[in-house]
């Protein structure tokens, strides 16, 4: 994996993300996002990863001896250091003892609606599949999507066919979406891996409302979790630890040998 990383760190930020018409993703938008986490990472290091002849920014972040792998997919239009729940996420897990890598999924521009994502949808499963790649063989990779990300990652996992993750966790899952990628209970109703459903209490209308559809489409999932935190809201602004402990609980479960 080493190896890896050194090949792909040594790419320059400018060839990392050259423009190309075969992607929807705003590139300019990933490159001025890349720039920024670069100007302001103060824990773990960026790296490069490559999907369908795109590269793209992951942040990684390495524990001695990991329980297990964590990829972490962002929601709508922002970036894997994002503050609101992945910057927590990515932090907060490392010191539970896992590696932790926050890849940059497509996005649009700031002005585009989440309705108007669908056709980047099918740049998120190679994005998804490199990530889980970095790992291969080391041990246990999950998956963790907020919001927007948790809707690519549903429709990957349920698409996808064998997966190379061990469990999922969807923050924020939404659903009644304008298209059915998007629609985490359609997609719930594919996959097999354990699951945790977790959202908060004063969370979207469109997550809350959906909470019962979503349960329903995991019904005969015996690894299936569906969890509140109480107070929090789409973002869990003032929620980080209870957030954090909530996934690692569910994580460390999965990992005790």
């Amino acid at each position: 994996m080493m190896k890896q990383l050194a090949a792909l760190g040594a790419l320059t930020l400018a060839l990392t993300l050259a423009a190309t018409p075969l992607h929807a993703t705003d590139v300019g938008k990933e490159q001025r996002w890349a720039e920024q986490v670069e100007a302001n990472l103060f824990e773990g290091e960026m790296v490069w990863l490559e999907a369908d002849g795109h590269r793209f920014l992951g942040v990684l972040t390495e524990a001695d001896e990991p329980r297990g792998y964590v990829v972490l997919a962002h929601g709508t239009g922002v970036h894997p250091d994002w503050g609101q729940v992945i910057n927590p996420l990515r932090g907060g897990l490392f010191e539970h003892g896992y590696t932790t890598l926050s890849i940059q999924m497509p996005v649009l521009a700031n002005e585009v609606s989440h309705e108007e994502y669908q056709p980047v949808f099918a740049e998120a499963p190679p994005r998804l599949g490199a990530a889980a790649a970095m790992f291969d063989g080391d041990g246990p990779v999950f998956l963790v999507g907020h919001s927007l990300g948790a809707a690519m990652s549903t429709h990957y996992l349920a698409n996808a066919g064998k997966v190379p993750y061990a469990g999922f966790v969807g923050v924020g899952m939404g659903g009644n979406s304008a298209f059915a990628e998007a629609d985490n209970a359609t997609s719930l109703s594919g996959i097999d891996l354990p699951v945790l459903d977790l959202y908060g209490e004063d969370d979207f209308e469109s997550v809350l409302d959906s909470a019962e559809a979503r349960a329903a489409a995991q019904s005969e999932n015996g690894d299936y979790r569906q969890l509140v935190i109480p107070g929090a809201n789409h973002f869990f602004d003032g929620h980080d630890e209870p957030l954090i402990e909530a996934v690692a609980d569910w994580l460390d479960a999965r990992t005790e040998s």
